[in-house]
């Protein structure tokens, strides 16, 4: 056999091994966005345009390649060095600390700007990866060994996950990225059994938590002013509620099919129409140029890859499989929602993007590693002869 047949059939192996149907999702969805951000950055010219377009289609070519390496990696194997992953996620975001680069208005600093490297990279992007997976790895150990009724299935991983929430606020000061850290944890905990008495504690001491710290005005200020404009539309329109106002206007204006690309009044007007329209307001953009029918359409994407990550996750082979395919489903259900709450006015402005949607290298790099991770649990599932009924 020949070195190039050898090569077509290891990449026919590996192909074979991978879920087409969830990549072609993320396909469909990254060539929906890219069209999108295309539109979104128009008004900036021609070479911010095509800057922004080639780094999103380059971010989605190396997690195609991400895809499909780890639709042929057993994770549970990796899994077994879990002190080298866990020293990984905390040492790669306190990099942060020398090198962090981020928004001037709340101070982060949740991107990478490493010398001499041409793009930025967000740390707590990439770091959901070998967090989710060792999570999964932590709860099914206590799933399976102990059970999850006792105190220390809810306090190891629960620490887990705060520590990991703290350690990004303290490096990088975006108490939005840590968050999805927290929703992952919650969704996980719920899947592998654990009581739904401590979600109620969980929650109420929380909201109690939190609360005290607004009243005693331990909060930062700009948390309190993007929960306050919820609540009073009309507070700060022209700074707080700017985003947001922009937003609705965009969306109110596309009817049932937009105004057509490259044809939205805000999407394609000056500076500070639509603020972040080709990030966290990636969303309005479509509503404004493709209308309630484009709207739909993207959430019907989004949930076709939630439904297919559930799917894999009732097929898998073990407790943690299933736990990892859980825990990313709950990362795309909860940046969806997020996203799209923020667009409609009804959530708060956390800087989460829509996935595969938004613009963002490491973003969509993450994505489709994540998947791609979900696609290797489905290569692994157990016939139907040998799963319980």
């Amino acid at each position: 056999m020949t070195i190039f047949n050898r090569l077509l059939a290891a990449v026919k192996y590996i192909v074979k091994k991978a879920d087409m149907v969830l990549l072609g999702l993320c396909l469909v969805c990254t060539a929906f966005g890219i069209v999108l951000i295309a539109s979104a950055t128009a008004y900036r010219g021609t070479s911010y345009q095509l800057r922004r377009v080639i780094i999103q289609t380059a971010g989605a070519v190396m997690g195609i390649g991400a895809y499909f390496i780890l639709s042929n990696v057993d994770v549970e194997h990796f899994s077994e060095k879990w002190g080298l992953f866990f020293v990984f996620n905390l040492g790669f975001i306190a990099l942060l600390w020398k090198f962090g680069v981020g928004g001037e208005t709340t101070g982060n600093q949740a991107w990478l700007a490493i010398p001499h490297f041409p793009v930025q990279i967000q740390p707590a992007e990439v770091v959901k990866l070998s967090f989710t997976v060792l999570l999964a790895k932590q709860m099914a150990w206590f799933r399976d060994n102990r059970g999850m009724k006792g105190l220390g299935s809810l306090v190891f991983p629960a620490a887990h996950a705060g520590l990991m929430f703290v350690w990004i606020y303290f490096f990088s000061h975006d108490a939005g990225s840590g968050l999805v850290y927290l929703v992952i944890y919650a969704g996980m905990a719920l899947a592998a059994g654990l009581a739904w008495y401590w979600f109620v504690i969980g929650i109420g001491g929380l909201g109690v938590a939190v609360g005290l710290l607004a009243v005693f005005e331990k909060l930062p200020g700009y948390w309190v002013r993007r929960f306050q404009v919820l609540f009073d539309h009309s507070y700060d329109p022209l700074g707080t509620g700017l985003q947001q106002t922009r937003g609705m206007l965009a969306l109110g204006s596309g009817g049932l099919f937009g105004q057509g690309l490259f044809q939205g009044i805000q999407t394609q007007g000056a500076q500070g129409s639509l603020p972040a329209r080709q990030t966290d307001f990636i969303f309005c953009v479509c509503g404004e140029e493709l209308g309630m029918a484009g709207c739909l359409a993207v959430i019907a994407l989004e949930f076709l890859l939630v439904y297919r990550c559930f799917q894999t996750a009732r097929l898998a082979k073990s407790s943690m499989d299933a736990l990892i395919c859980v825990g990313f489903a709950t990362m795309l259900i909860f940046q969806t929602v997020e996203n799209i709450g923020m667009c409609l006015f009804v959530m708060p402005v956390i800087g989460l993007t829509l996935p595969f949607f938004s613009y963002g290298g490491s973003s969509i790099l993450t994505l489709y590693a994540a998947l791609g991770i979900v696609s290797g649990v489905r290569s692994r599932t157990l016939p139907d002869w040998l799963r319980k009924t």
